[in-house]
């Protein structure tokens, strides 16, 4: 029996979260949290395989922070989403903070998104095995996509919500030839159009340059889409 756990303060919002999970995945097991003890006890005594949580619980601001730090000692990798009014500018920061999966702002995706998102991540902690990665050389990408612990560059861990680490496997595993924008619209699903598409390559492009300031290796090829470039090294 898959168990998976809601930890949200606003009963509607929770219930909507509970009700869209249910009906993706008939059978499974929702159990609701609305502050931060309930939650801690209850992923003590509870092996979930998923956790949904909102960063900010009650006039705890940063509930959320405790509440993951409170998964993450118990040494079962349990996949964490966040889901956050908190602006997705900043998600980048929030996942290297938390060691959180992915992150979803509130208000700014639809049913369809999380719903994708969360059975994603619950199929890759499925899947998931303790990482074997090789120490990648200085300017190669290690990738292995939907295992938490990559992509590595410069044996460091790059982080990408899924989406954009589907994205990025495409063009990596393409590495020299032209992506063209209608075989990455396949990739992301939902958001099909050029606009988003460019989001999510500046969401790649940044994660990169926060571990390389020199990192040059996606190029845009106008009216086209984009390629990973091979580099010369330094």
């Amino acid at each position: 029996m898959t168990r998976v756990a809601v930890i949200e303060d606003d009963i509607p919002t929770s219930n909507q979260l509970k009700h869209w999970i249910e009906s993706a995945r008939p059978g499974i097991v929702v159990d609701q949290w609305f502050n931060r003890d309930d939650a801690e006890a209850a992923i003590g005594r509870e092996d979930y395989a998923l956790v949904t949580l909102d960063i900010e619980l009650g006039r705890e601001r940063h509930a959320g922070v405790a509440i993951i730090n409170a998964i993450n000692k118990t040494g079962r990798g349990t996949p964490v989403l966040v889901v956050s009014a908190m602006p997705a500018a900043i998600y980048r920061s929030i996942m290297k903070a938390l060691d959180a999966w992915d992150y979803l702002q509130k208000t700014a995706f639809e049913e369809a998104d999380f719903i994708e998102t969360f059975l994603e991540i619950l199929r890759a902690g499925r899947e998931r095995s303790p990482p074997r990665h090789p120490e990648p050389a200085a300017h190669e990408l290690a990738l292995d996509p939907l295992r938490q612990s990559t992509p590595l560059w410069c044996g460091k861990r790059v982080n990408l919500p899924l989406t954009a680490q589907r994205i990025l496997s495409t063009l990596y595993q393409r590495r020299g030839e032209v992506v063209s924008y209608d075989e990455l619209f396949a990739v992301v699903k939902s958001g099909r159009n050029r606009d988003n598409i460019r989001k999510h390559i500046s969401t790649i492009r940044e994660a990169f340059r926060e571990l390389d300031e020199h990192f040059d290796r996606i190029e845009n090829v106008p009216m086209r889409g984009f390629r990973w470039v091979e580099g010369s090294g330094r």
